[in-house]
């Protein structure tokens, strides 16, 4: 099998040198002087040129047309080689380069706009994002729909009408179920003084906890969590807020479900089109059912409630059901990341609609901000109070990455699809859970979904984890048995 041996071999480079440009990504937004950010942004381009010539060379057609697989990961391989290679010949190699430049600048001029609540600062680089990316979506679409072509980055084979669709059916029993919530009693609330030292130790040892390993990895601080990487290399960041610890916990937890995922994928697929995951939706599940399903369950927060005790002393309740109730307190507020289960959903809708229409030329980047406020005093019932709280609380549009945000949502579908299976082959996962170990559930993520990386689609992916085809009931089952007990 020369072809096939040859193209892997050229793939590995192509595939380390990837890794490369990653974790200068992770450097820009984790310890990089701010003075640095013009010749960052060089250096990304120009490795982003190296990469695209890599990613079109006319070899990689040969091989392929030659090629044949051997087994089922070289039938794999031989997928995701054929779907990116297609894909990245429809894309000028100067227009590749150009988003790389870009985007590298861009996320340093978000941050600063951000930080100081200037969103008029922010305008003018979101157009040039939003004028670049619909320039590639048009490439890539050739005729098509742009927000589709562009959204197979992070989702294969997903489309906006699909998304749209299973936003339909979520909302009516998402509502309903919030507005129970808020009509409710009132979930108390934390106090006393979380100092930073004492949250990042507590994160470093739910981290460990949770399976992540620091032999291959590291924990940082950034504006907004992220988690870098693949293989032997997997970071991730978090932020501390010493009045909220929910924030640096849940947030570490979250990123940890994503880092074990790549830190868990078999070692015969390192370097390869299979050796990450396989996409951001089923990525989402990964850290979605860490954080929630299983950081945020009643049994998990028993434990969690005496660890807090023991570390910061008072913490304003006195009970672990009220603790529960604060971990998974229903309301209004403008941030996503912090964003309750059940208005999350309606967090991820709002950006989805907009980034459709700002991609379409239905909604030009200076009208942003005022239909983000509109939409969502209409949606959450609360004016928007600043910017930072509004349309510029997301990385996501300053790198570029527009299609990505329905992900999240697709990623609490699976995460329900997985958790419900996972909980009838190991009834015991919550016995496990209150002792402080999460060990029964990842285990049983590592065994069924995280090992096999991009060995199958998406939709297969959970389809061989689960035994069915994936759906949005088992989600809102757990949402309604939750918060229907939360909020009786």
């Amino acid at each position: 099998m020369p072809a096939y041996d040859d193209l892997m071999a050229f793939q590995r480079v192509t595939e380390a040198l990837g890794q490369v440009a990653g974790r200068t990504g992770w450097d820009q937004e984790t310890l990089m002087p701010r003075g640095a950010a013009p010749q960052r942004a060089e250096e990304m381009a120009a490795l982003e040129e190296v990469l695209h010539a890599r990613r079109t060379d006319p070899r990689l057609g040969d091989w392929l047309d030659e090629a044949h697989a051997r087994d089922d990961v070289a039938d794999a391989n031989l997928r995701e080689m054929r779907r990116a290679y297609d894909r990245n010949r429809k894309v000028p190699a100067k227009l590749a380069a150009e988003i790389a430049r870009v985007t590298s600048l861009a996320q340093g001029q978000w941050a600063e706009a951000r930080a100081s609540d200037d969103a008029a600062a922010f305008v003018p680089v979101l157009s040039e994002v939003v004028r670049l990316r619909r320039e590639e979506g048009a490439a890539l679409a050739e005729g098509g729909d742009v927000y589709d072509a562009l959204m197979q980055d992070y989702e294969p084979d997903a489309v906006a009408a699909d998304m749209a669709a299973m936003f339909d059916s979520m909302r009516p029993r998402l509502v309903a179920l919030r507005e129970r919530a808020l009509a409710g009693e009132a979930a108390p609330t934390l106090s006393g003084h979380f100092p930073e030292g004492t949250q990042l130790l507590l994160a470093h040892e739910i981290a460990t906890a949770f399976g992540y390993d620091f032999a291959h990895g590291r924990i940082d601080r950034a504006v907004h969590p992220f988690s870098s990487g693949s293989g032997l290399d997997v970071r991730i960041t978090t932020r501390v807020d010493e009045d909220d610890p929910f924030n640096c916990l849940y947030s570490t937890i979250h990123e940890v479900g994503h880092a074990c995922y790549e830190q868990n994928i078999d070692r015969d697929h390192l370097l390869t089109p299979l050796g990450r995951g396989v996409s951001m939706g089923v990525h989402e599940s990964q850290s979605r059912s860490y954080e929630n399903q299983m950081g945020r369950s009643e049994a998990y927060c028993s434990w969690l409630y005496g660890r807090m005790r023991d570390l910061f002393g008072e913490i304003g309740v006195t009970s672990e059901r009220d603790f529960y109730r604060a971990v998974n307190s229903v309301g209004t507020g403008f941030i996503r990341t912090e964003a309750d289960e059940l208005n999350y959903n309606l967090h991820v809708m709002l950006r989805f609609d907009i980034e459709r229409a700002m991609l379409d030329g239905d909604l030009a980047p200076a009208d942003v901000e005022a239909a983000w406020n509109d939409r969502f005093q209409a949606d959450f019932g609360v004016a928007v109070d600043k910017p930072s709280n509004g349309f510029l609380q997301d990385v996501h549009w300053s790198v570029g990455l527009m299609g990505y945000f329905p992900t999240y949502s697709l990623g609490n579908l699976y995460a329900g699809c997985l958790m419900a299976k996972a909980r009838a082959d190991l009834p015991r996962i919550d016995a496990a859970l209150a002792a402080g170990d999460p060990s029964p559930a990842t285990g049983w993520m590592a065994a069924n979904l995280q090992r096999f990386g991009g060995l199958r689609t998406p939709v297969e992916t959970v389809r061989h984890a689960t035994g069915d085809a994936p759906s949005a009931e088992p989600l809102l089952t757990y949402l309604e048995a939750k918060f229907g007990d939360l909020y009786p």
